[in-house]
């Protein structure tokens, strides 16, 4: 049987991280980098190599997020995932109820698991925005409007700098310094959602650059944020302030600390680091294939459709 939105899966996408910790005591690991379900996408064919056969407890956290808590061996310990994924050419939301069909849920009408979703946390500080929030805010209309124009104004008013990142600053923190990474964009929007009593998590995954050249080709984990109106999650994305296509979801929670691809306990480190996220043309690339961007298809304004999949449902 024909997967019922087979014919709109019509780009291939290959995602991926190798990934190098040395462990110079007893340490343990836990490793989050293998993607969710996804709305559009499936995902075809993954493998994932956890060092040289080392022990692996898998559980699913409270997040929903798919995590593997492993044992270090002394010395060098090699990880790598690697998955080629079916994609629907959609741009973030398309497809989704609009959000404008009424007010958004009120407190006392949300599904209690969310509530958490609207707090303070260690990096979302929101508590400590809420008076910006509504002085910048507070006079746009609630719920998708709002989460845009806080999308707008961060994108044109905090600079994206690479090699900026600083895991101690929280949301609050950037905004007095004027300039971060995605990560910092991506607590910001969720703090400031928050303020207003809007759940909002958030988010990891791969994005590649599907209809949007990036000159300088860089390829890492992305950061974003998700905003639940009338019932679904929406994706907001201040970095770019742009829908986007391919947008594939590893991680989420209340801040970077549920969304991290790895946290070490004990005595390690991360020594190498590497990520990728392109589309392919189909069956042209197998997971553990070596790296090979001259089969690149995105990274340009051409957005290339292939026949769709007939997947399995």
């Amino acid at each position: 049987m024909q997967h019922p939105d087979a014919q709109t899966f019509d780009m291939t996408l290959r995602v991926g991280c190798s990934l190098a910790y040395h462990a110079t005591g007893p340490a343990s690991l836990l490793l989050n980098v293998q993607p969710w379900a996804g709305r559009n996408y499936q995902i075809v064919y993954q493998d994932i190599t956890l060092g040289d056969h080392l022990a692996s407890q898998p559980f699913t956290d409270t997040h929903g997020n798919y995590v593997h808590r492993i044992p270090l061996a002394p010395g060098d310990n090699f990880f790598r995932h690697d998955a080629i994924l079916a994609v629907r050419s959609l741009r973030d939301n398309e497809g989704l109820a609009t959000p404008n069909d009424g007010p958004p849920e009120t407190p006392a009408q949300l599904p209690a698991e969310l509530l958490r979703y609207t707090l303070p946390s260690r990096y979302a500080d929101s508590d400590k925005l809420a008076d910006f929030a509504w002085d910048k805010f507070g006079q746009v209309p609630h719920g998708h409007a709002r989460v845009q124009a806080i999308s707008h104004w961060l994108h044109h008013n905090l600079e994206y700098r690479y090699f900026s990142g600083d895991p101690e600053l929280s949301a609050f923190d950037i905004l007095q310094r004027g300039y971060g990474v995605c990560r910092d964009f991506a607590h910001l929007a969720v703090a400031l959602n928050r303020t207003f009593n809007l759940p909002t998590r958030y988010v990891t995954g791969h994005l590649p650059d599907i209809g949007f050249p990036d000159p300088d080709n860089h390829m890492d984990f992305h950061a974003y944020a998700e905003v639940y109106l009338n019932g679904r999650w929406h994706t907001t994305d201040p970095r770019f302030h742009t829908p986007r296509i391919g947008r594939i979801k590893i991680a989420c929670g209340q801040d970077a600390v549920d969304g991290a691809f790895s946290t070490i306990f004990g005595g390690a480190t991360l020594t190498y680091f590497q990520v990728w996220a392109y589309q392919v043309p189909r069956n042209t690339v197998a997971v553990g294939d070596p790296l090979d961007l001259s089969q690149r298809l995105d990274n340009q304004t051409t957005i290339h459709r292939e026949t769709p999949y007939a997947l399995a449902p």
